[in-house]
């Protein structure tokens, strides 16, 4: 591995262990869906207290997956893009790499078998 490619999976780790917790990944996702929102829209529906929803989007925003601003008495809250982008790179380096390895492993069995 490239030492390029292990500083870049080093940095999504957050990302990812952040986006493990089933609640966290509905919050994405509903962040995706309706855009930005408050923490009064974020917390309908949901199964946890407003308190858990809280916390749940501090674990994402600690990971840089979200970020919130005020607006009057509200915290409106929004993807940060970026951050979800680089994980999708560090995602595509390893599809890749895999595909490498099969491909190498592929030719040694198919070489083996003459």
């Amino acid at each position: 591995m490239r030492q390029h490619n292990a500083a870049s999976y080093r940095a999504a780790v957050p990302v990812f262990a952040a986006l493990g917790d089933e609640q966290r990944l509905a919050l994405v996702r509903r962040l995706c869906a309706g855009g930005p929102a408050s923490l009064t829209r974020l917390a309908e529906g949901a199964r946890i207290t407003r308190q858990g929803v809280t916390k749940h989007l501090r674990v994402l925003e600690d990971a840089g997956l979200v970020k919130s601003t005020r607006q009057g008495r509200e915290s409106i809250w929004e993807l940060e893009p970026q951050r979800m982008r680089s994980a999708q790179r560090a995602l595509d380096e390893i599809s890749r790499e895999w595909d490498r390895a099969l491909a190498r492993l592929r030719a040694f069995v198919e070489t083996d078998d003459g």
